[in-house]
């Protein structure tokens, strides 16, 4: 049984969902998220909650189960907060400069790098070693700070790069002579 699955979501004041087939669509003071959910799950509306249900016991339904629950749970947080990762820059000369909608990057690389900002997320340097990603839709910003952190991952001997606020990285010990 999906311990997530089983709790519905709650639509706070200013939230209204509605249900069409496979369909959720969520309103907000942020705007208007929608969700199409596989077969597997049946999804309804009642007295200000979202509960998922599973089509039957299998291995499918019962994984999609917790995922779409997850998933509307997000859609109903998006309209009415932001999302919001935090990265961090570290390494001698590597910095990062927000200019209109182009993030760029300098990380000891040959040229620097220009990342375009994608529609519906805010990228700010609140320091040339900071960058905060924000916006509405969960998935969308985890994947806009992933892309930026593959350019210059952390590195396990002296930990330079791009990594989350707050992330460990295991330090290597270096070649002993």
């Amino acid at each position: 049984m999906s311990r997530i699955g089983k709790r519905p979501v709650e639509l706070p004041s200013g939230v209204s969902a509605s249900v069409s087939g496979q369909t959720v669509e969520v309103k907000g003071p942020k705007g208007t998220k929608t969700f199409h959910a596989t077969d597997d799950v049946t999804i309804t509306v009642e007295d200000d909650k979202i509960s998922v249900t599973p089509r039957g016991n299998s291995k499918r339904a019962r994984q999609q189960w917790g995922m779409t629950r997850t998933i509307v749970a997000n859609l109903v947080h998006g309209v009415q907060n932001t999302f919001k990762k935090e990265l961090e820059i570290q390494g001698v000369g590597y910095r990062a400069q927000v200019q209109g909608n182009i993030l760029k990057l300098n990380l000891g690389l040959s040229h620097d790098v220009d990342f375009p900002i994608p529609e519906g997320v805010t990228v700010t340097a609140t320091k040339p070693t900071e960058l905060v990603v924000e916006g509405h839709d969960y998935q969308q910003v985890g994947q806009v700070a992933a892309n930026i952190r593959d350019w210059r991952r952390p590195e396990p001997y002296k930990g330079k790069g791009i990594r989350y606020k707050g992330e460990y990285i295991f330090q290597k010990e270096g070649k002993k002579k």
